[in-house]
């Protein structure tokens, strides 16, 4: 790891590198953000600077993105409410309605051929991610149908346990991964779906890498060893995601990746759940404790893209340099690390990245084309499964 941290100046040279090689993000939460704001797509131009938000097409262009995971999330609270399929699907409408919109700059993609020929017209390829096995439903009709409506992948839970996958934020109910859980990802390698490991529980990381036939990314996850979060990713899973060929998509959620705002974000998770003890029937009341306590103990406010690029180091140390990637988690997250602070800013990682050594293709893998791999290698599996039945 570099022990240079000032800010980042981007080269030309970088640039240079950073245009021939667009950037492919595996999540994005801005369909979500939207909603949150009560904004249909309609009523937001996405061509004019939004400062409520990280993500607008201006600053996409200046990131060089192009090709963009849009997440269509839906709170584990519609699972309960029994309309998680219904709430998806409206978050699958509004990725549609985006890509209808702004057609001369978005175009969905189904495809890794879809892939190269949108970025190849100048467009940026917008792909929908489903974040959360909940969605579901617990039906593998319901993932097909998804499947059918354009999702390319499926995290296999949120922050919520399910009756066949473990959350890393809830206890265990499946003992990691259930029979129908391997099911389930016996069904996103036919079908050619990617099978997305964050948020789950190392038990389901170790079980759905030893269940699945086609390499795996984790969308948006960083390397528990340089920062010990619930949802970083530990070491021997990532040996075992370079033997299964997938990648780890790094998160720029600065409690995933500074070590001492991942240390504030365990005593906060241990005192809600003291919180939620306490007051088990008065939300209101948690709600309100925790945001006091939250003042009395803020971030760090030291982070950096440095602690960022020190995640990539990590996990090329350990899994090798085809294992990483780029999942930001824009528009769904409270706090960034400094220079990475919206879209824009991913040639600052280009940068960073030639700083301390990488070599120009080692960057284009970082930057996208090891997923780009992965997509192509997922689609590979489903046909030879599709020719065995």
């Amino acid at each position: 790891m570099s022990s240079k941290r000032e800010p980042i100046v981007v080269t030309d040279k970088a640039i240079r590198i950073h245009e021939s090689a667009p950037v492919f993000d595996g999540h994005n939460d801005l369909p979500w953000a939207l909603r949150k704001m009560g904004s249909a797509v309609g009523n937001i131009d996405l061509r004019e600077n939004q400062p409520d938000l990280h993500t607008d097409i201006p600053r996409l262009r200046s990131g060089g993105v192009g090709a963009q995971f849009w997440s269509v999330y839906v709170p584990v609270s519609t699972a309960t409410h029994n309309n998680a399929l219904t709430a998806t699907l409206e978050q699958i409408a509004m990725v549609r309605e985006l890509t209808k919109k702004y057609s001369d700059i978005f175009e969905l993609a189904l495809t890794a051929e879809d892939i190269t020929r949108i970025r190849g017209n100048g467009k940026i390829a917008s792909l929908i991610g489903v974040e959360g096995g909940h969605s579901i439903e617990n039906s593998l009709n319901v993932l097909r149908q998804l499947y059918r409506e354009g999702a390319r992948y499926m995290t296999l839970t949120h922050s919520m346990s399910l009756d066949w996958a473990d959350s890393c934020s809830d206890d265990s109910i499946s003992g990691g991964l259930s029979a129908f859980g391997e099911e389930i990802v016996h069904e996103m390698n036919r079908l050619g779906m990617i099978v997305d490991l964050s948020h789950v529980s190392p038990a389901c990381m170790r079980k759905a890498l030893e269940t699945t036939q086609a390499p795996v990314i984790f969308s948006h996850s960083s390397a528990r060893a340089v920062a010990d979060h619930p949802r970083n990713v530990p070491d021997d899973v990532l040996l075992l995601t370079k033997k299964n060929g997938g990648v780890v998509m790094v998160n720029f959620f600065s409690d995933f990746v500074n070590s001492v705002d991942a240390a504030r974000s365990r005593k906060r998770t241990g005192y809600r759940e003291k919180l939620n003890e306490r007051y088990s029937e008065d939300e209101e009341k948690v709600a309100s404790e925790l945001k006091q306590w939250e003042l009395k103990n803020p971030r760090s406010k030291r982070c950096t893209v440095h602690d960022l690029l020190d995640h990539i180091d990590q996990i090329v140390k350990v899994a090798g340099i085809e294992h990483v990637g780029l999942g930001s988690d824009y528009d769904g997250v409270p706090a960034l690390p400094m220079q990475l602070e919206d879209v824009s800013t991913y040639p600052v990682i280009t940068q960073g990245l030639l700083n301390r050594g990488y070599t120009e293709a080692d960057i284009r893998k970082v930057l996208g084309g090891n997923v780009m791999r992965v997509f192509q290698q997922v689609e590979q599996v489903s046909r030879r499964l599709s020719l065995e039945k």
